[in-house]
């Protein structure tokens, strides 16, 4: 099951007590004090881990609760410290908290981690209240209480290219051909109910990361059908591909099929409309597709690639123009000066 979205409650470990304790010693009289101090409590820590690829985990587990410290002994030992909660969570996850709705961390980083709830101080023992006028104190601090609050979690899947396009384009069957991926295949629209992710080898020891998300359709920036829910899994994508349908077996020309697609990802906004993108013209091998490919080219100043998912003609094209605007988006990227701290 794939889980972009979850709250999960949090708390850090309460702080071990301080330890009220006198030195009993033979031929030590009026040792003193020595209780040891109380240990802290754990952190809860949330760690980006490339292996983990949904929120699954928080469907079941709701609360994340780290270990509380050790109390302080007597002979002025102090208390053992809790471990820390290490909790892994996808790349690309964002923290917010779910009381304020404030950005807390996005994890967009592998091996990112933030500390979302710190545990308690220990509590000092006797020893640290003793004075010229008070020889025998007979207090100690209780352990600090840990954090505690309650997070949303919201993932963005991170991918270099993104496809979109109108159920039923062939989308699937294309992630299936140039990857390892197994998403669902039917000839019915909105077989694919969850984003999916793929691996693409494009020669040279290099791969490219893609992403397929549900089918969009007219109005789906109000609201309509599934594609518009995950639209946000393609955000941070550097390239996307528009995946059309050249036979019109949906009944929609692919040139009015691009407006469309375009007009959805302006509404939306989140700066799709301004990413680099490729038309990928598929579904070659049906009768009368490639007579309408003329046309398209005629029509739209966008480069469009005409392939076939199923048979896999015109994939290595594409996927060379894939990987060459990947890398210019990250050129790009490397050179765009750091965004501003935030204030």
């Amino acid at each position: 099951m794939f889980i972009d979205e979850a709250v999960v409650c949090v708390r850090g470990g309460d702080g071990g007590h301080g330890c009220v304790s006198f030195r009993r010693e033979k031929f030590v009289p009026r040792g003193g004090p020595d209780g040891g101090d109380g240990g802290s409590g754990g952190n809860v820590v949330l760690l980006a881990d490339p292996s983990v690829d949904t929120l699954r985990t928080f469907a079941t587990r709701h609360h994340l609760i780290a270990k509380n410290g050790r109390p302080g002994q007597g002979k002025n030992k102090t208390g053992a410290c809790a471990a820390d909660l290490v909790m892994p969570i996808p790349v690309g996850t964002l923290i917010y908290d779910a009381d304020t709705g404030l950005l807390l961390r996005d994890l967009d980083q592998p091996g990112a981690r933030v500390c979302v709830a710190k545990g308690g101080s220990g509590g000092r023992g006797n020893k640290h209240f003793a004075s010229s006028t008070n020889r025998a104190p007979r207090e100690a601090e209780r352990g600090q209480p840990g954090e505690e609050r309650d997070l949303r979690l919201e993932l963005k899947l991170l991918a270099d290219v993104g496809l979109v396009g109108f159920p039923n384009a062939g989308k699937s069957t294309l992630i299936s051909r140039i990857s390892h991926a197994h998403p669902r295949i039917a000839s019915y629209p909105f077989t694919t109910r969850y984003p999916c992710l793929g691996i693409v080898e494009v020669g040279n020891y290099r791969r490219l990361v893609v992403a397929d998300i549900p089918g969009l359709i007219e109005g789906a920036h109000d609201g309509h059908g599934l594609g518009i829910e995950f639209l946000r899994h393609i955000e941070r994508t550097r390239v996307l591909l528009h995946v059309l349908d050249a036979a019109g077996l949906d009944g929609v020309a692919p040139g009015r099929a691009y407006e469309m697609l375009r007009g959805e990802l302006t509404q939306y906004g989140h700066a799709l409309p301004d990413r680099p993108h490729v038309i990928a013209a598929n579904k070659i091998d049906l009768p009368d597709a490639r007579d309408a490919i003329a046309g398209l080219r005629d029509e739209l100043s966008v480069e469009i690639f005409p392939i076939s998912a199923v048979t896999g003609e015109g994939i290595a094209p594409l996927l060379a123009a894939l990987a060459r605007l990947v890398d210019q988006a990250r050129d790009a990227a490397d050179e765009a000066p750091p965004p501003p701290p935030p204030a």
